[in-house]
């Protein structure tokens, strides 16, 4: 056996979204849509790679959440079954849940460049767009946090090279006398002024007009944002080939109200009694108007949700069980503790059918330091059951026999993204390891891997393919294994780890006399020497047991 190296751990601030972004689509992750038409913002494909390991990711879901559920703070197992609603439901089943009054978000629009952003999103955008960065650049800003004292000369001098080009629509490209005049008799009239970063860009932007109130500039160019404004976030379809406005539809904006339209069928069928949850995977759609961060928050995406009908009385226990279980759950499939945490609400954030909320966030390399949402757990009490008992006119209580009384069950609600889930899985394995040829490797948890093991024979002769053929047609039916015989051997490790493949078998002369092959363990590249029959066994007890873990 050879010595082991030690496994790199790299903080995820260390980690670049663009050379992520890169490996995801040469190594058949992800692509644009519609690449070779010029893609179309906010849709995404998903390749060979990408494919396993978004099914990998939902099939876990779906085994631990439905077909082998966890048990219950009694320790019994709990009863969850499956769902596959329809994306396209009645109009009114929109109208009950609030969506067509309600889900809409803030958005401003450059007066210049027609762009349009979500209001809450503007100074995160405007930390990231070109213009700002090379502004600071341009004074020596080394923190956005830090006062700032800006020399006439060079603003004016970025503003008439490099800001006509990369802002054409700020105050200082347009005028940049005018605006450095208006922002020297701010500081003269108040000498006690702290000017910061973010101050400094709205005067920038405002220019001569900052008497009338300072301006946020555009993210794209600089130019002046209209007040917000509510845009509803659901595509629009019509239903019938002969549709009129009449006939307006949406595509769904989430999976959970085609569970509530079901709670009553799944109760009149199947042999459930309450508390127990109905289960949903399935694709939505909102029309985001700032699609970003890479598959983060795109147009469409795919959730993993589940509704957990329970009495009233106990909504606060399953609530407080369900928040946990699902942390427990991401570490399962290979997030670590470090990047995780449990964020609260606070009551200005719940939404308005919402009791409390938690987010299960990870640390993507885009928040570090910080995090962003992976998953919400709320406690929705009856309201989605109420709304629809009213706007259906169907009577939607439940007689629960034992306690020998009436009522709506509360519902706790713990919402994946499955989108979501394979970046956070992508940028936790993604993991630069500069000693290796390929420079990084993918270190997936075997669960989720798209390629469980790869079979080399060393050489393309001397009757090591045939038996790599053999060996692999032995594995292929019980696990996703790859057959590569072609290049050098150095170049095939470095494709699996990029692939996140976590073993590798290789076929060389000693396997001709002794039945022996060499195993290469990703993560530390330590190599074995097994016997070419216990290679079945070898897997059964990596893979299958790391699927128990």
């Amino acid at each position: 056996m050879t010595a082991e190296t030690t496994v790199p751990t790299v903080p995820a601030s260390d980690k670049s979204m663009e050379e992520l972004v890169g490996l995801c689509k040469r190594r058949g992750f992800v692509f644009p849509a519609s690449e070779i038409y010029g893609g179309l913002n906010g849709f995404w494909d998903y390749g060979p790679l990408g494919t396993e390991l978004k099914n990998n990711l939902r099939d876990a879901w779906w085994r631990d959440m439905v077909k082998c559920p966890p048990n219950g703070p009694d320790g019994e197992p709990l009863t969850i079954v499956g769902l596959d609603s329809a994306i396209i439901q009645n109009p009114k089943v929109w109208e009950a849940s609030g969506h067509v009054g309600g889900f809409s978000d803030p958005m401003q629009t450059c007066r210049i460049c027609k762009k349009l952003f979500r209001a809450d999103h503007v100074w995160e955008m405007l930390k990231e767009s070109k213009w700002v960065s090379d502004f600071a650049e341009s004074i020596s800003l080394t923190d956005w946090g830090d006062s700032v004292s800006v020399n006439s000369d060079d603003a004016m001098k970025w503003a008439s090279k490099k800001g006509r080009k990369l802002a054409p629509g700020l105050a200082l490209s347009t005028d940049a006398v005018a605006t450095m005049a208006a922002l020297s008799q701010a500081l003269e009239n108040d000498p006690q002024m702290q000017l910061d970063f973010p101050t400094l860009l709205q005067y920038v932007a405002t220019g001569p007009k900052a008497e009338g109130g300072l301006v946020t500039p555009c993210p794209n160019c600089g130019g002046d944002l209209t007040e917000p404004r509510d845009f509803n976030l659901m595509f629009r379809t019509f239903i019938g080939a002969a549709a009129t406005e009449d006939d307006v539809a949406y595509l769904r904006p989430e999976t959970a109200q085609g569970i509530f339209l079901n709670y009553k069928n799944v109760n009149d069928t199947m042999r459930v009694k309450v508390p127990y949850g109905i289960a949903q995977i399935g694709k939505s759609f909102r029309n985001e108007v700032t699609p970003r961060n890479f598959i983060f928050r795109s147009r469409e995406f795919e959730q993993m949700e589940m509704e957990w009908f329970c009495p009233p009385d106990d909504a606060k226990e399953w609530y407080e069980f369900w928040v946990d279980q699902r942390h427990r759950w991401w570490k399962s499939v290979g997030l670590t503790d470090e990047n995780l945490v449990r964020r609260d609400h606070d009551d200005d954030e719940l939404a308005h059918y919402s009791t409390a909320c938690a987010d299960v966030e990870y640390r993507y390399p885009f928040t570090a330091p910080g995090f962003g949402e992976l998953e919400g757990i709320s406690h929705r009490g009856c309201y989605d059951l109420t709304k629809h008992q009213e706007f259906s006119k169907t009577k939607l209580e439940y007689f629960d026999q034992e306690r020998n009384t009436r009522y709506m069950p509360h519902v706790i609600e713990p919402a994946a993204g499955l989108s979501r889930g394979v970046l956070a899985i992508l940028c936790e394995a993604f993991t630069p390891d500069p000693g290796r040829p390929s420079k990084v490797f993918m270190k997936f948890h075997p669960r989720v891997a798209p390629i469980k093991a790869a079979i080399f024979p060393l050489v393309n002769k001397d009757g090591m393919p045939e038996i790599a053929r053999k060996l692999y047609n032995d594995l292929r039916t019980r696990y996703d294994v790859q057959l590569d015989i072609k290049q050098n051997i150095g170049k095939r490790y470095a494709r699996m780890d990029e692939a996140g493949t976590p073993y590798c078998f290789t076929i060389d002369s000693d396997t001709l006399t002794d039945q022996t092959v060499t195993v290469r363990e990703r993560d530390t590249l330590a190599q074995e020497r097994i016997g070419i029959d216990q290679v079945v066994a070898y897997l059964s007890k990596q893979i299958d047991e790391s699927n128990r873990d």
